[in-house]
């Protein structure tokens, strides 16, 4: 109907109605010829309507056809809460020589470190090691088959795809040849999720601590899991490589495990993963997994699965501190307090667990070599003065 709101149009339907009226003929508009069927109480409303624009529209039918269309505007973006960070929420800044020289080797060997993909925020810390004794006490986390995970954890900033590149059948080599010029004396490595691969890459992952060993036999390594799709005989494979410590994040609490992890991860699956490797009678290596806090959990959530992972004979837990990567990812509910950690930390080493590393910055391999060393020196000296009481 816009259309015929025009000056030129209204004009000429006013005087082709005055000169119909006067000779008696019956009185068509250019809607009535178009539309036959239409009533003409729509008729009558039609010239109401024109009759009442052209009073108001002094452009011309040329203007009219130029006029640009109005164009939408953008609803306003929504804003995001985000939680201002509290002063006491600060990592040591990435500027040591030891920190320098652990990234130029990554870059030259083509690596990638779970430390730069994830945006931790102690790698500054944990690259540098003991700075008054030459760096040395530095723990790295490799992250193997590749930089892209298939899955989509909405807490997690690492690339996802659902076809990732291949995996590189040299890189067990790279990453020994890497560990041997770093001479670390305690390695995590930790990888992406392969769900495109028919073993999961539960045989790549084997093969790079098997040839960590190889080159350097008492070298410590933690080896932070996937959960393989829950298929154990994948799991047992990585378990059964000559690892120290096998590691499988749990994340959070059974209530929020959906809304934080992707649908193919589960609580129940987490905690048979951890359970199985317990039960191998093989091995010795310790189980260990990691809780974030600032998700929305509450304190009887943290008990409750605090009990679970003891009821599996879990050995080390560590907290930490859930830090939003970018505002596509999940906001973050609260930053707990330094003083809240040391009570959970309090409370589940009251349970039995035989570590527990709690703190706003701990993260699942944080200063992983520190802690871990630190727990055997304690259980030998609690071994010696059983025996020699």
């Amino acid at each position: 109907l816009r259309a015929y709101s025009s000056p030129t149009f209204t004009m000429m339907l006013m005087q082709l109605n005055k000169a119909a009226t006067t000779s008696g003929c019956r009185v068509f508009s250019t809607v009535a010829v178009t539309q036959t069927t239409a009533s003409s109480k729509r008729l009558e409303d039609l010239r109401k309507q024109l009759a009442k624009d052209a009073e108001t529209d002094t452009g011309t039918l040329h203007e009219f056809a130029l006029e640009e269309a109005p164009k939408r505007k953008k609803a306003p973006p929504r804003s995001a809460k985000i939680l201002p960070k509290p002063k006491w929420l600060k990592a040591q800044p990435a500027v040591s020589e030891a920190y320098k020289e652990l990234r130029t080797t990554v870059r030259e060997l083509g690596l990638a470190t779970v430390c730069e993909e994830a945006k931790c925020p102690n790698i500054g810390e944990c690259w540098s090691g003991d700075q008054d004794n030459d760096g040395s006490g530095a723990t790295a986390t490799i992250m193997i088959m590749g930089d892209t995970c298939t899955r989509g954890c909405s807490f997690c900033a690492v690339k996802t795809s659902r076809a990732p590149p291949p995996l590189d059948p040299n890189e067990p080599e790279k990453v020994a040849s890497a560990i041997t010029k770093w001479g670390l004396d305690y390695v995590v490595l930790t990888s992406v999720d392969r769900d495109d691969i028919d073993d999961q890459g539960s045989g790549h992952f084997r093969k790079v601590v098997q040839k960590l060993k190889e080159k350097d036999p008492n070298i410590l390594v933690e080896a932070l899991t996937p959960d393989f799709q829950g298929q154990l005989d994948f799991v047992e494979a990585v378990a059964t490589s000559g690892l120290d410590v096998y590691a499988h994040n749990i994340e959070t609490v059974e209530r929020l495990q959906k809304r934080v992890r992707d649908r193919r991860a589960g609580y129940d699956q987490s905690l048979k993963v951890l359970e199985h490797v317990k039960q191998l009678s093989d091995i010795h290596c310790l189980t260990k997994t990691s809780i974030m806090l600032g998700l929305g959990e509450t304190d009887e959530d943290i008990r409750a699965t605090l009990r679970d992972l003891r009821s599996i004979d879990l050995d080390v837990v560590t907290f930490g501190q859930y830090l939003q990567p970018s505002k596509r990812h999940l906001p973050v509910k609260e930053y707990v307090t330094p003083e809240k950690y040391e009570e959970w930390q309090k409370e589940a080493e009251e349970m039995g667990f035989k570590y527990v590393a709690s703190g706003p910055l701990v993260r699942s391999s944080y200063k992983a070599g520190e802690f871990f060393l630190k727990n055997l020196l304690r259980e030998q000296q609690a071994e010696r003065e059983t025996a020699g009481s």
